[in-house]
């Protein structure tokens, strides 16, 4: 567990930084919030309190009733002053969003609130993700003030280009997604501080194509959500991760390596070519069952008709599982569609080699491949568990933290 210190200054993106808070404690750090007094004109501090299960502190004369610990650790015999005990014990700290103003008084090294005078106490590493309307950043001053921050060693986290708060504006000046300042977060993080520091895992997302002639292939829905959730939370455990990436249009997590591929022969290979190295297989890509027997050199004509030959591809999950070495633990997912699913995926359990199946009833609209959302039940040797409907960050946490405790278990250790 790492003590992240989050400071929240005054703009409508404030409302990330919940989920921010949410997504850091769910992944096991113990989490403090700052806040100006500004911020709380978009957020109240009780949301973040329910969230963290700790006070925020918005001014530098009130006193912390933690007396300066974070949640999961033991409160000290005396009591400190807060913005100095809080800057000394945690192990990083973002400001997320940073404000123009919070921006320039941070460059100007001035301490007149909870959160700048915790800033210039810091001396962990310390991240700000300016959020702001796009004419406001791109501003010579804005960017003067950033330029000063950066030459200080401070990290400093691009917003993103899109839609802002003001209606009908476009710009760069969005604050990333929670998901992504986490992982940065993460990164910055001193070595050993992650429950996953040097664990190496592999991910598979995305659904393969397989080709008919040059332009038409048999496919399926996936969109590789769940395998880039999976990759994004174990990067944020400190795991070395690697992604294999089947017709995947979404980006990468932060730090997390990537292939792309197409077919599921492609998969295939580089899944065994990557599958040696690692501890942890999280086979969240959905191969085709079936590819054509022969593939046309031209694209076929609609008036010839289609008399469509198909064969097996190879059981990628199996043929891996039949090659695995001591140490490894491998996590298979089983898209099934009403029934006796679960019956099925215990089945599959037996007979692919897996520790773990992750069973995806796909007949629920509400959970389907393009889904935000997913439920999942997690099927081992001791039995069924359902995971309820939730974020697929929310469920990849839950996944996680199944394998923590199967290699538990076994004696395998994650670090």
């Amino acid at each position: 567990m790492a003590r992240v210190l989050l400071g929240v200054s005054g703009g409508i993106a404030a409302y990330k930084s919940l989920e921010l808070a949410r997504l850091a404690t769910l992944a096991g750090h113990g989490v403090r919030v700052l806040m100006t007094e500004t911020a709380t004109r978009f957020v109240g501090a009780a949301s973040f309190e329910g969230i963290v299960g700790a006070p925020v502190l918005i001014s530098e004369f009130e006193r912390d009733p933690m007396r300066g610990a974070f949640p999961g650790e033991g409160e000290p015999a005396h009591d400190p002053i807060g913005h100095l005990e809080l800057a000394a014990r945690c192990d990083a700290l973002l400001v997320a969003p940073a404000s123009a103003n919070t921006i320039a008084k941070l460059a100007a090294g001035s301490a007149d609130s909870m959160l700048t005078t915790s800033f210039l106490a810091c001396s962990a590493p310390r991240l700000i993700a300016p959020a702001m309307n796009d004419r406001m950043y791109a501003n010579a001053a804005t960017q003067a003030n950033l330029a000063t921050l950066r030459g200080r060693g401070i990290e400093v986290i691009e917003p993103e280009e899109g839609r802002l708060a003001s209606r009908g504006e476009y710009g760069r000046g969005r604050l990333p997604a929670p998901e992504r300042l986490l992982t940065r977060v993460e990164a910055a993080l001193p070595a050993g501080e992650r429950p996953w520091d040097g664990l190496r895992v592999l991910v598979t997302a995305g659904g393969t194509r397989e080709p008919i002639d040059p332009v038409r292939f048999i496919g399926n829905r996936s969109s590789g959500r769940m395998g880039i959730a999976l990759a994004a939370a174990a990067a944020r455990r400190g795991a070395e991760v690697t992604l294999i990436a089947a017709n995947v249009a979404l980006p990468e997590p932060a730090g997390v390596r990537r292939i792309d591929v197409e077919s599921a022969e492609q998969l295939a290979t580089a899944a065994a070519a990557e599958f040696a190295g690692a501890q942890v297989l999280l086979m969240a890509a959905a191969p085709a069952d079936f590819r054509a027997a022969t593939v046309a050199a031209e694209k076929l004509k609609r008036a010839d008709g289609l008399n469509l030959q198909l064969e097996p591809t190879e059981d990628i999950l199996a043929a891996l599982a039949g090659g695995r070495a001591e140490g490894q633990t491998i996590v298979g997912f089983a898209a099934e569609h009403g029934g006796d699913a679960a019956a099925r995926a215990r089945e599959k359990l037996a007979r692919k080699g897996a520790d773990l199946i992750v069973l995806n009833d796909v007949s629920d609209p509400a959970i389907g491949f393009e889904s935000e959302n997913n439920a999942v039940t997690l099927i081992d040797s001791d039995g069924d568990t359902g995971v309820p409907l939730g974020s697929k960050d929310a469920i990849a946490e839950a996944i996680l933290g199944r394998v923590d405790r199967l290699r538990a278990q076994a004696g395998q250790p994650t670090r």
